[in-house]
């Protein structure tokens, strides 16, 4: 009797035992494509490109230990300053005008207008268009002669537009004004943050007597402060890796007007065959973003609101 009773118990461990090995595998089974993604096309490739940052290779002669003499190579690099000159005005630049824009747009948006949700998808839409077909778009608006935009500015005003990405001085500007095609999708996220905040909010402040503006001041922009840190971070790591554009509109110029750190990195790795060096701009790339992404985060306890949470 004793003997039944334990074999009976050794046969549910061994079942128990079973069951939970096959759900194991079952779970690795379902984690290895993201697993062999991440490490056959993310890490392999960044420890790769830490490593070819301290040689002199072309990929195809062989490699050559240098130690730190592309480091040495960047600090006398003029080229690479200028891009990394252009690539933080072209974030000064976009960075808070698309954030100001596209949640006007979505304040607008939220407002109690006829055919509302007509016009959430039309400003929705042109973000669902990126990459070269709108930069070969953006081409010819901004074409001096033929674009639109100057030919607006001669139809309504008379006056002669600028020559735009072909002008050393606005070819920047230019690419700013490009990047706020796709604040749409920016619109669509305030757009639901803004749903969130609670109308007894509003109402309480309407009753204290407060106005639209400050309505908007010491409610809406509390309560919408985690979208706006959410959307700062993917805006940091978005314009600081600006590529597609200057490469595509204006190679880099006039000028090395527009050439951005992404543009310089693509210039040195597959056009000079200098792999080594465009690894250690890489990484140089890498440790901003992740500089300006972390001072972001570590500032949001100034400014982020988290409905619940406890002031200190």
């Amino acid at each position: 009797m004793a003997q039944a009773r334990s074999t009976t118990l050794q046969a549910q461990k061994t079942a128990r035992f079973s069951q939970s090995t096959q759900e194991a595998i079952l779970a690795y089974a379902c984690l290895a494509p993201w697993a062999i993604g991440f490490f056959v096309f993310t890490l392999g490739p960044m420890i790769a490109s830490f490593v070819l940052s301290f040689t002199n290779t072309d990929m195809l002669t062989g490699i050559k230990f240098i130690g730190l003499g592309n480091l040495r190579e960047l600090l006398q690099d003029k080229l690479a300053f200028q891009a990394l000159s252009v690539t933080a005005r072209y974030a000064l630049g976009a960075i808070p005008v698309g954030i100001c824009l596209s949640l006007g747009i979505a304040t607008l948006l939220n407002q109690h207008i006829p055919g509302r949700g007509i016009w959430r998808t039309l400003y929705y839409l042109p973000s669902l268009v990126t990459g070269v077909a709108v930069a070969i778009l953006w081409s010819w608006i901004f074409n001096p002669r033929i674009g639109l935009i100057n030919a607006a500015l001669k139809a309504l005003f008379g006056i002669e537009g600028p020559k735009w990405i072909f002008s050393q001085q606005w070819a920047l500007p230019s690419l700013v004004i490009m990047s706020l095609w796709g604040v749409g999708g920016s619109m669509l996220l305030y757009l639901a943050g803004l749903q969130g905040i609670p109308t007894v909010l509003y109402e309480a402040a309407k009753i204290d007597g407060a106005g639209a503006v400050h309505r908007f001041r010491y409610v809406t922009l509390p309560m919408l402060s985690p979208t706006i840190f959410f959307q700062v971070i993917l805006m940091i790591i978005g314009t600081l890796q600006f590529f597609t554009e200057p490469l595509v509109m204006t190679n880099g110029g006039p000028n090395n007007a527009t050439l951005s750190v992404m543009l310089y990195i693509y210039r040195k790795s597959f056009q000079q065959l200098h792999f080594g060096y465009a690894s250690l701009l890489a990484w140089v790339l890498f440790m901003i973003i992740l500089a300006f992404t972390l001072l972001v985060i570590r500032s949001s306890s100034l400014w982020v609101y988290y409905e619940g949470e406890l002031r200190k």
